[in-house]
């Protein structure tokens, strides 16, 4: 064994819990049977995972540029349903400094997709005892409406403040103006459902928007970048203080990304830059061990990752309870 193995087995990193300052679960409800958010610390920050709930989508959307069989054997391996699977929303809230921070905002309500296990962000984040007033900030990693539909829902603009900033990538919001699905596999009826909730989005808090083209920090330890790929605006927000880091990668990984980063997502307007931008995250978080949180990875989301052959490997941790 190495100095260096031996000093990462003698002193793994650690998670902090959060302190009596901190985030604080809230109550669960009485049709709340499992927890929907979960608190850490990164070094003097405090993170809180929350759940947005489930939606229902088609197995062949997970890699359609891979051999049907080989995805079956696939979803098998994973003891998932061979035509239809439940994709975890996750969104972020962090505090640093006096700044309290929402990273994306969920899917929100659109009854003509028949949803209804998903958009439970607003009411989640009451029951953390998180005012939607006391959000300073927003950062979208992109524009599909299960990052933006959450601030659609009737009533939650009115208890914003308005001063609130919402971050974006400049690319992100020159897509939108219009969007390219050619490259895109999603199921019917989502393209118009994304065009349409992008629009109203830009239309009800454009004068809030405030855009960066490759970087931005937007409290201290924390640094949004674009990345591209997923749509070209796509952006990854890194929380680090002291010696502890974690990414948010949005959508740049989802769980079949480890076994296959070059399986094409359905949801992906360029398919092959996305898998370029997937397997150069995975490398640099499989160096740095620093905690990995996506939005569609199982809630709580958090892990790390490690390179497995010419794949990666996903390490959930352990809750902290």
């Amino acid at each position: 064994m190495s100095q260096s193995e031996a000093k990462i087995i003698s002193s793994p990193p650690q998670i902090k819990v959060p302190d009596t300052n901190a985030f604080h679960p809230g109550k669960n409800g009485a049709s709340e049977l499992v927890p929907s958010r979960y608190a850490l610390k990164i070094g003097d920050i405090d993170v809180m995972v929350v759940s947005d709930g489930v939606l229902p989508l088609p197995t062949q959307m997970l890699g359609h540029n891979a051999d049907p069989a080989v995805r079956a054997s696939w979803m098998a391996k994973m003891f998932l349903p061979a035509d239809a699977f439940d994709w975890p929303l996750n969104a972020v809230v962090v505090r640093s400094g006096n700044q309290t921070i929402l990273l994306d905002a969920g899917l929100g309500l659109d009854p003509d997709l028949h949803l209804p296990r998903a958009g439970q962000l607003v009411q989640r984040l009451a029951a953390a005892d998180i005012d939607l007033s006391s959000v300073t900030d927003i950062v979208l990693t992109h524009l599909h409406m299960d990052h933006i539909g959450g601030l659609l829902v009737d009533g939650v603009k009115e208890k914003l403040r308005p001063d609130l900033k919402i971050h974006a990538a400049a690319a992100e919001i020159s897509f939108w103006a219009n969007p390219d699905f050619s490259h895109t596999k999603m199921p019917e009826g989502f393209p118009a459902a994304l065009r349409a909730t992008a629009k109203h989005f830009l239309e009800m808090y454009r004068s809030q928007i405030q855009t960066f083209d490759e970087q931005h920090e937007v409290a201290p330890g924390v640094m949004v970048r674009r990345t591209g790929g997923h749509t070209p605006g796509h952006a990854v927000i890194r929380i680090a203080s002291g010696d502890e880091a974690l990414t948010f990668a949005g959508d740049a990984v989802f769980t079949v990304g480890f076994d296959q980063p070059d399986w094409h997502n359905g949801f992906e307007h360029d398919p092959e830059e996305a898998a370029r931008v997937r397997v150069d995250l995975l490398r640099q978080l499989a160096d740095t061990r620093e905690l990995l949180v996506a939005t569609h990875l199982p809630f709580p989301s958090l892990g790390r990752v490690a390179v497995a052959g010419d794949a990666f490997r996903w390490v959930p941790v352990i809750w902290d309870y």
